[in-house]
């Protein structure tokens, strides 16, 4: 079943023409390449300014910016395509669903003008980082050190696991602006850091099990010299700022693990109707049928609910806890899919020549970025 034949709720008759150019683009642009940017561990950058043309990267971005000054849902289309058609993770839901709504939301007027743009058209790739070696989930543990020094901060520390590290030109770099805040999170802010600034420097693209083509990087700052006008808005504020988008960049990673289920899913189907097994189609046996009429079921209940969040995010409505509700429930019925799909396709599902094998081992991290299964579950049981 294709996404353009399940009906939903969220998205209107444009948003289903733009998915049109979507899925035309990654048809075009990114099949034919994936294999080869696995083996690369990288996307090439001549990919963003393509996107960029499409009005697919950053659509939320209001129009005096350069943007189209679209709703979420075009964001989300974008995620959906990128999972269901290509799967190879391109970086730009980062861009577009998490780096931007911070410069939106919380840059100057000069950071506006000069960055969104860019991001837009796909002439500025950005990261945004986050955590540590010995910091992830708990941001208050946090290190990395921004100093002042006169009009400048003198930014120390390091960060992994940073997706688009090895490409971005401009990454968000949380650190410690106060070391002595009455609480830990009063004392973080956001910096803007630009890749060519001297004491910068980008570590290994890290071997990962599994969304290969993502470039992600360790990230190293040795006396990174910024102007203090490079503080995305108050200083402090960071920790804030960081909780109040995580709903959309949960309800982000929620949208590509349903995508990228319902695309194992299909082609599991597809599967069992032509392999045999004692002289008849797998699809013949109850348990084959008994399973996967189950993970249908599933599936249909996890588009409604998509919809439903997505509704709720149009109207800013959306909870920290309803958001981390999404991804809890959205990646974990992504691995449940995904592991009982391989299964189906026996010895073959682990062998990398066929897409259920590098969907299922990219399939492993959603319960860990932006924030573990274990987190979501804390976050959504402090609200009872």
């Amino acid at each position: 079943m294709s996404l353009d034949r399940i009906p939903r709720s969220a998205y209107s008759e444009d948003h289903e023409a733009f998915r049109d150019t979507v899925r035309a683009f990654m048809e075009k642009e990114v099949a034919p390449n994936a294999e080869q940017w696995d083996k690369d561990k990288i996307v090439p950058r001549e990919l963003w300014p393509k996107a960029g043309e499409l009005g697919m990267l950053c659509p939320t971005v209001p129009e005096e910016y350069g943007g189209l000054g679209l709703n979420f849902g075009y964001n989300a289309i974008v995620d959906e395509e990128v999972a269901y058609t290509g799967g190879s993770p391109l970086g730009f839901s980062l861009q577009s669903d998490i780096v931007v709504s911070y410069i939106v939301n919380y840059g100057s007027e000069e950071q506006k003008q000069k960055w969104l743009p860019r991001l837009v058209s796909g002439e500025t790739i950005t990261a945004i980082a986050m955590t540590e070696p010995g910091t992830g989930s708990d941001l208050q543990g946090m290190r990395t050190s921004a100093k002042k020094d006169g009009n400048h901060y003198v930014i120390n520390g390091s960060k992994t696991y940073i997706t688009n590290g090895q490409n971005a030109d401009l990454t968000l770099v949380c650190a410690v602006t106060d070391p002595d805040a009455e609480k830990a999170w009063q004392g973080m802010s956001i910096i803007l850091v630009e890749g060519d600034r001297e004491g910068f420097e980008r570590g290994r693209n890290l071997d990962k099990i599994g969304q290969d083509a993502a470039d992600t990087s360790e990230l190293f700052f040795n006396d990174v010299r910024v102007p203090m006008t490079n503080c995305l808005g108050e200083e402090g504020k960071g920790f804030i700022y960081l909780m109040s988008e995580l709903p959309q960049e949960r309800l982000s990673i929620a949208v590509s693990a349903q995508a990228s289920a319902q695309k194992a899913f299909d082609d599991t189907v597809e599967f069992v109707r032509e392999r045999k097994a004692f002289g008849k189609p797998i699809l013949g046996f109850q348990n084959t049928r008994f399973v996967l009429a189950d993970l249908k079921t599933k599936l249909q209940v996890g588009w409604a609910h998509l919809d439903w969040a997505l509704n709720r995010h149009y109207k800013k409505e959306l909870t920290p806890e309803e958001g981390a509700a999404a991804k809890l429930w959205h990646t974990e019925l992504q691995w449940e899919v995904m592991d009982k799909c391989l299964q189906f396709h026996g010895g073959a599902g682990y062998m990398n020549e066929y897409n259920i094998a590098k969907a299922w081992r990219a399939a492993r991290v959603t319960r860990i970025f932006g924030g573990t299964s274990e987190i979501m579950k804390e976050l959504i049981g402090r609200g009872l």
